[in-house]
């Protein structure tokens, strides 16, 4: 069927079969993912189910970013194991509740933009740590639960599932070269699970994980004190869950901008994320954020629109209401085998052809966050430190870069023209530019190709100033730009030089 369809995008033009299409493999896909986190936290399994019903359906509809999918992910789920564990499942349904606010007051107060601050390198990290941690999940799949306890697939099952595991592969190689009409991933998990119930083939399956039949979400406020001491309880850990799922959720929608050619809603996508974590935390979902492989298993479908994670929400409640009979017996190979392939397509192959020609640090820095990713499973961490790691190098090598033109003019006044910036780092570098002894009687310093900074450069400036007048001679600033002229005006108690300004220049902030 053939036709276009505007679903709250109404200058995007929207297939409905692609789409349709898409959002079914989607759902399908974060089944066993949804499962397998509320599993780990020790959490119902209907609790991650409603999670990706109730994620994916509000930020499909309210989100900034359409083509993305948030449902109950790990990176969010692991920040709340440890609360789980210890007060136990009602005091997590608060927490999340209380991350989404948070998540709500950073879109309210437009701070999504700071994601701008993540380097290339460290976005390289970030996505090279998912897709391993993506691949070395389905690894776990090769496990089963016996009486004894866990453990590895042997004889006849391993080869069985290694088998079944290879053909979903090969299928979602395959099928795009033939024909893009239908998503490689769905005929994949069609193909496999036909030929599991046609043989009669016994393998691992989504029942084998846990039971997926259930009820609608019901409303249910989180029976704990509403006291000082329940807040003091959750903040942290939903401080930490609101970072770490606006994190993956902003990076996630870079990297979709990057696949699509388009721009996403940082603040938007901030609030619809802490909506759903609201409506979560009062209807017994685990919450969650964007979900970085199944994103790219919808944009590999072709999807573009916000009707793909409608209709894979809306997928995941039918079979919550009535398709569990049917789902729990997918063989978990096709959905393994699915899910290798896209850890396979969200690594970033070209940071490996471009190592050589990348600087060391950035290398560095993109390895880090990778094995941060991978070891500590931690998003915000890994992050941070990479953007901590890359801010201080950035500022090393801008401190190396400050130099000093000199140059004295026929009335005997010396120049100092300064290029770089002036900030704490390159501050000993500036001051050993001046040779205050052998100046003349009056000396002009000029800042037309440099800024002053911070506090450190205002310093700086007070000492110079200061050397220069123990020894009776005159020291001027020269096409300071308005934001210094007021940094400087703000610390009139700290120093006092003389502004020299030229009536024919302007500065850049000056022309905008």
């Amino acid at each position: 069927m053939k036709g276009y369809f505007n679903l709250f995008d109404f200058s995007q033009k929207v297939n409905y079969k692609t789409e349709v299409l898409a959002g079914l493999t989607v759902a399908m896909t974060m089944i066993p993912e949804s499962l397998s986190f509320a599993i780990l936290a020790g959490l119902s399994p209907l609790t991650g189910l409603y999670a990706a019903f109730l994620m994916g359906l509000i930020t499909a509809v309210f989100g900034g970013r359409p083509g993305m999918v948030s449902g109950g992910a790990g990176a969010t789920v692991v920040v709340l194991i440890a609360l789980m564990q210890s007060h136990g499942v009602e005091y997590v349904f608060a927490a999340v509740a209380l991350a989404g606010i948070f998540q709500i007051a950073v879109g309210v107060f437009r701070l999504g933009k700071f994601i701008r601050l993540v380097p290339q390198p460290v976005m390289y990290g970030f996505v090279n740590g998912l897709a391993i941690i993506i691949f070395m999940s389905q690894i776990q799949q090769f496990k089963i639960t016996t009486p004894a306890g866990t453990e590895w697939l042997s004889g006849t099952p391993l080869w069985i599932m290694l088998g079944l595991v290879l053909l979903t592969i090969l299928i979602v190689y395959i099928v795009p070269k033939i024909t893009k009409v239908v998503p490689a991933s769905l005929v994949a998990i069609v193909v496999v699970f036909l030929l599991v119930l046609g043989f009669g083939i016994h393998t691992k399956t989504v029942k084998d994980i846990a039971s997926i039949s259930g009820g609608f979400p019901l409303f249910h406020i989180p029976a704990v004190p509403f006291n000082l001491d329940m807040i003091k309880t959750i903040f942290p850990y939903s401080l930490v869950m609101a970072g770490v799922g606006l994190i993956e959720s902003l990076l996630t929608m870079n990297v979709v901008d990057e696949i699509t050619g388009t721009k996403g809603k940082g603040n938007k996508e901030a609030m619809a994320q802490g909506t759903a974590n609201i409506v979560n935390g009062f209807f017994t979902g685990m919450g969650g954020c964007a979900m970085i492989a199944q994103s790219f298993v919808n944009l590999s479908a072709g999807s573009r629109a916000r009707l793909s994670g409608i209709i894979a929400a809306l997928t995941i409640l039918m079979i919550i209401l009535f398709g569990a009979p049917v789902i729990e017996h997918l063989p978990m190979a096709a959905l393994v085998g699915v899910m290798m392939m896209v850890a396979i397509g969200t690594f970033e192959w070209i940071s490996i052809r471009i190592v050589n020609k990348m600087p060391r640090h950035d290398v560095i820095v993109g390895i880090l966050v990778a094995a941060i990713t991978v070891w500590l499973h931690n998003l915000a961490l890994a992050v941070l430190i990479g953007v901590i790691i890359s801010a201080l190098v950035f500022a090393w090598e801008s401190a190396k870069r400050i130099r000093a033109r000199k140059y004295t003019d026929e009335k005997g006044i010396k120049y100092y023209e300064i290029y770089g910036p002036l900030f704490f780092g390159s501050v000993t570098t500036f001051l050993e530019k001046f040779d205050v002894a052998n100046d003349p009687a009056e000396v002009i310093i000029d800042f037309k190709e440099s800024r002053v900074t911070d506090m450190s450069a205002i310093d700086a400036l007070h000492k110079l100033t200061d050397r220069y007048r123990q020894v009776n001679k005159q020291l001027h600033l020269r096409h300071l730009s308005a934001d210094c002229r007021l940094l400087l005006k703000n610390a009139g108690t700290v120093i006092d030089v003389n502004i020299v300004e030229d009536p024919h220049y302007k500065v850049a902030t000056d022309l905008q």
